[in-house]
């Protein structure tokens, strides 16, 4: 395993340090330790403090599970899944914006193990933890009226900001491939999954027996 590790770092490429056994092992102690901040962090009552951990942990590993169950997957990255990002932007409505941006970032890191995609630290930064902590920025709207759904936006624009970039600026060999403008290759390429995606849950959340079951999760959460 260390010799796995030292052969993969002694090759420079993080693609290989990110998948060899040690670096996953890592990457999972991390965003254990990030888990656990959660609860440093949260309500002083320590009842609420197990509740927003158990919570959190539950809503990871659903958005995780989901995340696996792909309706599109396209060639260089991104996928439409059944809901997935919707379970992280619930933290951050359920606990407010440091928890979910933080359990957002867990999340991120446990899609690096899953499915790597590395070629740059700054593409492994703004493409999982940075991406998908901004789910976490759903709270901000916590006490705001149709919270969720401002939430929902907030959240997956910030994290369709992070795979813009990375676009633009790590991927450009894919828009010069299609003799396209890499910005609007970029903007074109992430908008077909993640509005897809938040189209889809849009429409879930406008189920009057979602948008209760939702609103009675909440109440429990913070009770």
């Amino acid at each position: 395993m260390f010799q796995e590790f030292q052969n993969a770092i002694s090759t420079g490429e993080l693609q290989k340090i990110i998948t060899s056994t040690l670096g996953q092992i890592i990457i999972v102690v991390v965003a254990l330790l990030l888990l656990l901040l959660v609860v440093s962090i949260g309500s002083k009552s320590k009842t609420m403090k197990t509740k927003e951990l158990v919570y959190s942990a539950i809503a990871i590993a659903i958005a995780v599970v989901l995340s696996q169950l792909k309706i599109i997957k396209l060639p260089q990255g991104g996928s439409i899944t059944p809901f997935s990002m919707l379970f992280i932007v619930l933290i951050g409505y359920w606990f407010g914006t440091t928890q979910g941006v933080i359990c957002g970032i867990t999340y991120g890191l446990l899609q690096l193990i899953i499915d790597p995609w590395v070629v740059h630290p700054a593409q492994l930064l703004l493409d999982y933890p940075i991406a998908f902590g901004a789910l976490g920025l759903s709270g901000i709207f916590k006490k705001s009226q149709n919270g969720l759904l401002k939430g929902l936006f907030i959240g997956t624009f910030g994290r369709f900001i992070c795979h813009f970039l990375t676009g633009v600026i790590f991927f450009t060999s894919y828009a010069e491939g299609v003799n396209m403008d890499p910005v609007l290759y970029s903007i074109a390429y992430n908008i077909s999954y993640i509005a897809v995606e938040v189209f889809l849950t849009v429409i879930l959340l406008f189920i009057p027996t979602v948008d209760s079951a939702i609103k009675q999760l909440k109440r429990t959460a913070n009770s």
